[in-house]
């Protein structure tokens, strides 16, 4: 899967809240009301990258998790990781 350029990550995430790119990879930040509310999306996110054989680099805090994709093996976002980004927000919405 190619690498997408600056200006096609920036027009894909533009419908994605909160989501940034920066340094290779798109990232948000997303806030729960409980700790393990955010270690449920946490789990529920990883059978899904499984599914998708893309996965998040993940950072976990109190009633927050840090959501990171890249492309680690071609160095930079690509259209897998759009989807996962997306998927990642209708998994947030539903919870």
């Amino acid at each position: 899967m190619p690498l997408l350029d600056e200006s096609d990550i920036n027009s894909e995430i533009e419908n994605l809240p909160e989501w940034n790119y920066t340094e290779k990879t798109i990232t948000k930040d997303y806030s729960f009301d409980t700790y393990l509310s955010g270690i449920d999306f946490v789990n529920k996110l990883a059978l899904i990258a499984e599914e998708n054989n893309h996965h998040p680099d993940l950072s976990i805090g109190w009633c927050k998790v840090s959501v990171t994709f890249t492309s680690h093996d071609q160095g930079g976002v690509t259209d897998d990781c759009i989807k996962m980004a997306k998927l990642s927000e209708a998994l947030f919405i539903k919870k």
